[in-house]
């Protein structure tokens, strides 16, 4: 899950804020640094083994000036984003530097994207504009 300050920080009570994460089964010392990184960073993320309900947890981390965000872990269809971009295998593969048979094995079901490649997929499909333009370099 992803933890940010709100923009009041005189609301933060940090203490309440890490025994709420630590009840969900944080280990003290995660929950206090996650705590501090959203408050020198604005935002920190971290794993929260046992979340009863994401409302109640982002209720009590609410009323301690924080928010709370899930962080997904859906897959996507690869072969679906790759139509929707109106590519071919190879095409969606040489634009976004993936290896074309790891594109095949997706779409045919063979293999799963590991988890760096499902971050980077759902990446792709959230914005893949700015992706491309990313992995472009300008030739002057």
């Amino acid at each position: 899950m992803s933890l940010s300050i709100g923009p009041d920080l005189s609301r933060a009570r940090a203490i309440e804020a890490v025994f709420a994460l630590h009840r969900r089964g944080v280990p003290t010392l995660k929950a206090k640094r996650a705590v501090e990184a959203a408050l020198e960073r604005r935002k920190a993320v971290l794993d929260v083994p046992t979340v009863e309900d994401l409302r109640t947890l982002a209720a009590e981390l609410n009323a301690c000036g924080f928010s709370v965000a899930a962080m997904t872990g859906f897959a996507v269809d690869v072969k679906k984003l790759r139509e929707r971009l109106k590519l071919t295998q190879e095409q969606f593969a040489l634009r976004y530097g993936l290896e074309l048979d790891a594109v095949r094995n997706w779409e045919y079901g063979r293999r799963e994207p590991d988890r760096a490649a499902k971050s980077y997929l759902i990446v792709i499909d959230k914005d893949p504009e700015r992706v491309q333009e990313a992995l472009c370099v300008p030739v002057a």
